[in-house]
């Protein structure tokens, strides 16, 4: 899957326009902005969830993006688009939009709080 057939994929959701993608572990990493909401590996195409999202992936039948390394197998907080959203233009924008929530969500909770800059006047 490449960048047009994902820019394709999520037509009916302008919010995740432009998306760009990047090179990633043998894979593309694709973006929204500064938001990594969605992965493709082994040309499968997985988008990202979290806490709040997952029951909505679990429910429609996705599956999680899981790699073995070292023996050890990890589950990634990337799950498969759903089947029904590959031929729905709809359901798949409204995936893309969960997926996109979701990759804010995560990266507002890593970004360092910066302190005011000035003086505090008490």
């Amino acid at each position: 899957m490449d960048e047009a057939a994902i820019q394709d994929l999520f037509a009916a959701a302008p919010e995740l326009s432009p998306i760009r993608t990047r090179r990633m572990f043998g894979g593309l990493g694709v973006y929204a902005g500064e938001a990594m909401f969605a992965l493709v590996a082994v040309g499968e195409l997985y988008l990202k969830v979290d806490a709040e999202t997952k029951p909505a992936f679990e429910a429609a039948g996705a599956r999680p993006f899981v790699y073995e390394a070292k023996g050890t197998r990890s589950e990634m907080s990337y799950w498969s688009l759903p089947d029904a959203a590959q031929d729905e233009s709809d359901e798949a924008a409204r995936f893309g939009r969960l997926a996109l929530a979701a990759a804010r969500r995560a990266l507002a909770a890593r970004r360092p709080r910066r302190e005011p800059r000035g003086r505090v006047i008490a």
